[in-house]
């Protein structure tokens, strides 16, 4: 960060030679200078390159409003001004706040001028980085001899070995330095709180709007297990979304608690809905507490917001509504919420206290931040005990924590504080909207067939769209809740041509599963693919250049697709997999024959009823997976799970949601559940490639999925 821009010259010898004096001395110090041919250039240059540090201008040709400009980009940077003896000083109140210094032209004072610049930056510097991430610097820099752990000591182990060096090189010194030890004192303890481990939460908390933040380091799977293990005591009930990361259903694996369901919604598409109002209410929850064996009035709630595929609650109502001591918002995918206003009122941590509630949100700060792997959140609003939340804390993290993760979870919040914050995320909402409008366009200029996207018509404008009553033919939601739940725009879903939002069947079709192999094989990796949709997300590393390469991707599939080429021209890696069944298919005929599959089963349908009733609990998880370690198992095929209580969470992808808990029994009710798992099964089998990914089932080499469920003579 070593960016010095220069507004001149001037075309004026007094003021051009004292510039010229300047640039030597700023160079000497070690800064590149650069000059932006005008204001609109420079501008351009600041919001594009942050590692611009200061900027060099003539007061008497810029004045206030460029530095009025300048300030809604970036209101830290520094700025210098350039005056002569007949400069009008005309200064307000709001000006003094920014970080501006003045100097006259003069000749042979420019080191003493640029000494002044590298003492201002250095003070840009210290005001913008966290104070963990400093202290973190600032102790890589002293270079101390530690005779602690970790064993590497900054890395010198790396470079005694040949393989050694060569991890080294690749992740460089500065990474292996700042992998310490946690005896270094001086950066505090992340679990007692101390030092600059304490300065960062709180510096974290006021960031997010929470009145604690705590950092996690091994994702929010983990943040998830901290919050539970605090908020529900052994043999009480709590409210658990059906649509819950696979972390929450551990939680329950692991703590003696009873789980309440609330169930959500989907579409035809399978894109996830959110749970509807009539569950959040006194009368819904004590009939689901009388239906379910050993429950009592629960003691607290998860809600994931958002859903995997983008749509966010209005927090407000469910705080208000859901007679719980507190609330846990698992908010994994939405860390970013704080910092535009579309999103007001949809996040965890908006307005202020609940009466009487806690309120916590977890966040994957690495998921759509910039921020390292496992880099989590959690942050919390309401009277809470301090010293029994970290025992839970303490008891999921680690004593040698990876102080680079830490840094990266507290720099994520730095870079989105100011005005610089607001740009990030604003420019994040801008792209995805670019793109929409993009698909719009090629729809409506492609002869025949092209994707659509998912999202109301008239897109213009940055906001969440409503999911409302009504408005069925663009969401497919049937029932939906008013003002209840609002689709994030940068969470992208493509649709792909066969079936409808209502779920109607198209005669001809392409599913999504063979796009996504198309794209991946040019470099473009789908975050979700459901059976006729993809979902991208626009998150804030995304630029113009990765859109881009999505849209020529579906440009280039759209081409291929109607030109009819070989399988093993179009999709060699699949191709690969089995060369005797593909080497005379063309891409039109296999994207017929698993949508006449889709068809055959009539997937909307089962998907929806597979849905619609839950397997009944026989033991809660946290009984059955002390039954698995007891060894009370045994292994079927998944045809056979009706009428056996199965052992393990069973979560097919797509939708990428759980079906069956542990310790919950298929019953001819049920059924359903067991016929859309063989229906997903059943495309592999015809189809070699397109194997179903169905966490906890084992898929066999002669293609069989096998089970694990609670032995009979135990049951």
């Amino acid at each position: 960060m070593n960016i010095i821009a220069i507004m001149g010259p001037h075309n004026a010898f007094y003021k051009d030679e004292p510039i010229r004096e300047l640039d030597g001395a700023l160079n000497a110090q070690g800064f590149q200078t650069i000059y932006p041919k005008d204001a609109s250039d420079l501008l351009k240059l600041i919001e594009h390159n942050p590692r611009i540090c200061g900027v060099i201008f003539d007061w008497d040709e810029y004045s206030q409003d460029l530095c009025s400009e300048i300030q809604l980009l970036n209101e830290y940077l520094p700025l210098y001004a350039f005056i002569n003896t007949h400069s009008s000083m005309d200064v307000s109140i709001n000006e003094m706040r920014m970080s501006m210094w003045f100097f006259e032209y003069g000749l042979g004072i420019s080191e003493e001028i640029a000494q002044r610049i590298r003492q201002y930056t250095n003070e840009y510097i210290d005001t913008i980085t966290p104070p963990l991430t400093k202290a973190l610097f600032n102790y890589v820099k002293e270079g101390k001899y530690t005779f602690c752990t970790p064993g590497h000591m900054a890395g010198t182990a790396f470079q005694k070995s040949p393989v050694g060096t060569l991890f080294y090189d690749f992740f460089g010194a500065n990474t292996l330095k700042a992998d310490i030890s946690i005896s270094v004192t001086e950066l505090g303890s992340l679990l007692d709180h101390t030092g600059p481990h304490l300065e960062a939460e709180e510096y974290i908390a006021r960031t997010f709007g929470a009145e604690q933040s705590y950092m996690v380091t091994n994702g929010t799977s983990t943040s998830n297990k901290i919050v539970g293990m605090y908020a529900a005591a052994a043999g009480s009930t709590v409210l658990i979304d059906r649509n819950c990361h696979k972390s929450l259903t551990h939680l329950l694996m692991m703590s003696d608690i009873i789980p309440v369901w609330l169930k959500p919604t989907r579409n035809a598409l399978g894109i996830l809905g959110g749970i509807p109002k009539r569950e959040f209410t006194k009368e819904s929850i004590a009939l689901k507490v009388a239906q379910t064996e050993r429950a009592t009035w629960p003691v607290h709630a998860v809600i994931t917001n958002s859903t995997y595929d983008g749509l966010l609650y209005n927090t407000q109502y469910i705080k208000e509504t859901l007679d719980v001591p507190s609330i846990h918002f698992d908010s994994a995918w939405v860390p970013y919420t704080n910092f535009h206003p579309i999103y007001q009122g949809l996040s965890g941590m908006s307005g202020e206290r609940t009466p009487g509630k806690v309120i916590y949100e977890t966040q994957s700060t690495h998921k759509l931040l910039a921020a390292f792997s496992q880099a989590s959140l959690i942050h919390i609003k309401g009277d809470y005990d301090e010293q029994t939340f970290n025992e839970a804390y303490m008891m999921h993290t680690t004593t040698s924590p990876n102080y680079s993760i830490v840094a990266s979870i507290e720099t994520a919040a730095a870079m989105l504080r100011g005005n610089p914050g607001k740009r990030l995320i604003n420019r994040s909402v801008e792209r995805a909207l670019h793109f929409r409008r993009e698909i719009q366009r090629l729809r409506e200029e492609s002869e025949g067939w092209f994707f659509d996207i998912w999202q109301p018509e008239g897109v213009d404008e940055p906001e969440c769209w409503a999911i409302q009553p009504g408005d069925e033919d663009w969401h497919g939601f049937m029932e939906a809740d008013a003002d209840h739940m609002y689709l994030d725009p940068i969470k992208v879903t493509i649709l792909t041509p066969g079936m409808s939002e209502r779920g109607v069947m198209a005669d001809e079709g392409i599913p999504a599963a063979l796009v996504a192999k198309y794209l991946d094989e040019r470099g473009v990796v789908v975050e979700k693919t459901g059976p006729y949709n993809l979902l991208f997300l626009f998150s804030i590393g995304i630029d113009k250049t990765k859109a881009m390469s999505v849209l020529r991707g579906l440009t280039e599939f759209k081409r291929a697709y109607d030109l009819n080429l070989r399988v093993s021209n179009m999709l060699p890696d699949l191709y690969a997999q089995d060369p005797d069944f593909y080497r005379t298919m063309r891409i039109q005929d296999l994207a017929q024959g698993i949508h006449r599959l889709i068809r055959e089963h009539d997937l909307p349908r089962l998907m929806l009823q597979a849905f619609a009733t839950l397997p009944e609990m026989k033991l809660t998880p946290h009984q059955m997976f002390q039954q698995q370690v007891k060894g009370n198992v045994e292994t079927v095929e998944l045809a056979q799970l009706v009428g056996r209580v199965s052992a393990n969470m069973i979560l097919p992808y797509p939708p990428g949601v759980p079906v069956v808990m542990p310790g919950e029994m298929i019953t001819e009710e049920s059924r359903a559940v067991l016929d859309f798992l063989l229906m997903l099964c059943t495309i592999g089998k015809h189809y070699p490639g397109f194997e179903t990914d169905i966490h906890g089932a084992k898929l066999t080499e002669d293609g069989r999925y096998l089970v694990r469920v609670w032995r009979s003579e135990a049951e």
